[in-house]
């Protein structure tokens, strides 16, 4: 049982760290510290809600954009990803991932994971292993996480995990901005050479105390810039070619492992 649990571990360890795309942003709208965030926000200058609601409405209607991102763990990882996300019916998309420091790099290493892929679809993501973890997966290199598996997983890391995966949609880092209880306007200034305005703000997510969110929204509305803060994890992503098509297909069925069986009682 000790070693089916150790497994179930790892494999949901690796699910977090090869994902990419849910290091920070989590907009819990049900929860209480985000409705008295909202009250607070009612008194932020009303020119900066109007503006931050535009973005968020431009964003989401874009439905797709190209993805760069630099995440620190603390400690623990570093990471860089690249790709493509769309988000009309749910998220799509494909990243590629390198851990570039940090003991989980090490970790990551002993499993030959350091550089890895990333795809999503509406009912399921999945990630490419190493060698060495294939070898404990059937020989298959890619795991498929469904939604509906994770939340069953009878306790909370899994519907928590599936959750911040899905909500990874850029604005989606809008609208936890606005729900901020200190939302206001730093300033102009360029990202890439082309000048945005600035927005920064604190929330209250859950799980994540003491989350700062800064963007930078284009002069067409379009979010171009996020940095997130909560602790020692850091992330800032860089997002263009909003509209762009997006086309991701599941992995080969012959080189997918499901994650539901490789957890199933008395695996070790």
């Amino acid at each position: 049982m000790a070693g089916g649990r150790a497994w179930r571990g790892r494999v949901l360890m690796a699910a977090l760290l090869l994902t990419g795309a849910a290091a920070c942003t989590s907009a819990d709208s049900d929860s209480p510290a985000d409705h008295a965030a909202e009250r607070r926000t009612a008194r932020a200058a009303p020119a900066v809600l109007a503006a931050l609601r535009d973005a968020e409405r431009a964003t989401e209607r874009a439905g797709s954009a190209r993805v760069r991102s630099t995440t620190t763990l603390g400690p623990d990882a570093t990471m860089t990803s690249t790709g493509t996300l769309a988000w009309r019916d749910g998220l799509t998309g494909a990243l590629a991932l390198t851990y570039t420091g940090g003991g989980v790099a090490a970790t990551l290493a002993e499993l030959g994971s350091t550089s890895t892929q990333a795809r999503y679809l509406p009912d399921a993501y999945y990630t490419r292993v190493g060698e060495a973890f294939a070898a404990k997966a059937g020989g298959r290199h890619w795991i498929r996480y469904g939604w509906d598996d994770l939340a069953d997983l009878g306790d909370a890391s899994g519907a928590r995990l599936a959750a911040q995966i899905r909500e990874a949609a850029p604005h989606r880092a809008v609208a936890l901005l606005l729900a901020s209880g200190d939302v206001r306007l730093v300033g102009t200034e360029p990202v890439r050479g082309e000048p945005a305005t600035h927005y920064t703000g604190s929330a209250q997510p859950a799980g994540l105390p003491g989350q700062t969110v800064d963007l930078w929204i284009a002069g067409d509305g379009l979010l171009v810039k996020k940095a997130e803060r909560s602790g020692t994890v850091i992330q800032t992503a860089y997002y263009d070619d909003y509209g762009l098509r997006v086309s991701v297909q599941p992995p080969p069925a012959r080189d997918t492992q499901d994650f539901k069986d490789l957890v199933r009682p008395g695996r070790n």
